[in-house]
């Protein structure tokens, strides 16, 4: 039986794959939808109370708000590197247009913030742990790279049989080295040969004070929420590379991503120093 944390592939009423507010995920701060759409077709969408990140996963387009028109490139799949992202304030109406599939990224927010693009080049590209617990990270969104007033998103790649969000992790206090956020993986799996469906795995668990139990595969779709507790690894089957989108806010003045080790295997991180990168990353990358 899945946990009700686990939200299926195509779930949502089309045009959207997925479709989370922070009522349905019971909540109050993050959001993500995910929207299909072919060159035939717009969406006119309106932020409301949330800022929003939007980028393609694959495909192309743009969005305009205003008297501003912000081009997204194109991208083969979440496995081409880095993506164009454009950011939308609060209490504004824009379009989307385009052919493809694009991620629109939300959380709850008190300031209006500029809109801004962000372009793929500009994306920096991190390389975080060693070994089979490499992966790679495209830091769009991410507190200290760019300015929002609640959100933060990113991308990761784990290559087929890696381990990421390892050792596992929570952010679910605010205290001085740790941050309340609410999270959203959305899971996509790299096809292996003639199109063979591939899948992964990922676990969530509580405190003692806090218990919560989630394990689940995941495939191309999936959604996998995290209202609190620690949550990894990300498990990326031998054969298929693994993506996952991360989005998080929360409701404490300070944005930011802190966060706490489980203490039973935060020595993992003290073996990194004595292993080499994963020398499939980073994966193919447009050039950054």
């Amino acid at each position: 039986m899945h946990s009700k944390y686990y939200i299926p592939a195509r779930s949502a009423t089309l045009p959207f794959t997925v479709d989370i507010t922070p009522e349905s995920a019971g909540w109050t701060e993050s959001s993500l939808q995910v929207i299909e759409l072919d060159d035939t077709q717009s969406a006119e969408l309106h932020t409301g109370g949330t800022e929003v990140m939007i980028l393609p996963l694959s495909g192309g387009g743009c969005v305009e708000c205003a008297s501003d028109t912000f081009e997204l490139s194109q991208r083969a799949s979440v496995f081409d590197g880095p993506a164009d992202m454009v950011y939308i304030g609060t209490a504004q109406t824009y379009t989307l247009s385009g052919e493809g599939r694009f991620a629109i990224c939300g959380a709850r927010a008190r300031r209006q913030l500029p809109n801004r693009r962000v372009a793929a080049a500009g994306v920096p590209v991190e390389l975080r742990g060693t070994g089979n617990c490499s992966r790679q990270v495209h830091n769009f969104g991410t507190a200290g790279v760019f300015e929002a007033d609640s959100l933060i998103a990113c991308e990761v790649i784990t290559p087929g049989g890696n381990w990421s969000s390892y050792p596992a992790h929570k952010h679910d206090e605010n205290t001085p080295v740790e941050s309340a956020l609410e999270e959203i993986y959305y899971f996509e799996i790299a096809p292996g040969p003639d199109n063979s469906r591939g899948f992964g795995y990922h676990r969530v668990y509580g405190t003692p004070e806090r218990p919560i139990e989630v394990l689940e595969e995941v495939r191309t779709g999936d959604v996998v929420l995290v209202p609190h507790g620690y949550h990894g690894p990300s498990v990326a089957a031998p054969g298929y590379h693994m993506y996952y989108l991360n989005v998080m806010a929360g409701a404490g003045a300070e944005r930011a991503w802190k966060i706490v080790d489980d203490p039973e295997h935060a020595w993992l991180r003290g073996t990194w120093d004595r292993q080499d990168v994963d020398p499939r990353l980073p994966l193919r990358s447009r050039g950054v």
